[in-house]
């Protein structure tokens, strides 16, 4: 798949980010499977093998020029919602590529972007990965649930 190509600054940011954490990936010994994986309308940001493990990857980006010092962290916009879709959009892709997945143990990540603006260029300021950021349990837990 391609990355998406609607021409805004926030989605330059995003394919951006989206590059930078499929290179990370990749020099950490991850194979990328797939980039911008649409099934039924929900959207996969990377799918990528290591070992073992097939990981479902949601990457969030943030320019640090505008980022609040007060604002969370990116990864804290993959709401409960968005979790449920990833995990829905797997469990389907998981379905349609049984004999590629068969004995893989399944993981949800986060990558977190952050870029600084410099030459009207975007530059890589950090990374943050996150393993198992979320699972089918915490996704549906309700929020007064414990």
């Amino acid at each position: 798949m391609e990355i998406l190509k609607v021409d805004t600054e926030k989605r330059r940011i995003g394919n951006v980010g989206e590059k930078m954490a499929a290179r990370y990936l990749f020099f950490h010994g991850y194979r990328i499977l797939e980039k911008n994986l649409v099934i039924d309308g929900r959207e996969i940001d990377i799918v990528a093998r290591r070992g073992d493990t097939l990981a479902f990857i949601e990457v969030k980006t943030r320019s640090v020029d505008k980022l609040d010092p007060h604002e969370a962290r990116p990864a804290s916009s993959v709401t409960p919602e968005k979790q449920r879709k990833i995990i829905a959009a797997a469990a389907q892709y998981k379905g349609m590529n049984y004999s590629r997945c068969e004995g893989l143990r399944i993981r949800f990540d986060v990558i977190e972007v952050l870029l600084e603006k410099k030459n009207n260029r975007y530059k890589r300021r950090a990374i943050n990965h996150l393993t198992a950021a979320f699972d089918k349990d915490t996704a549906y837990r309700r929020p007064w649930e414990k």
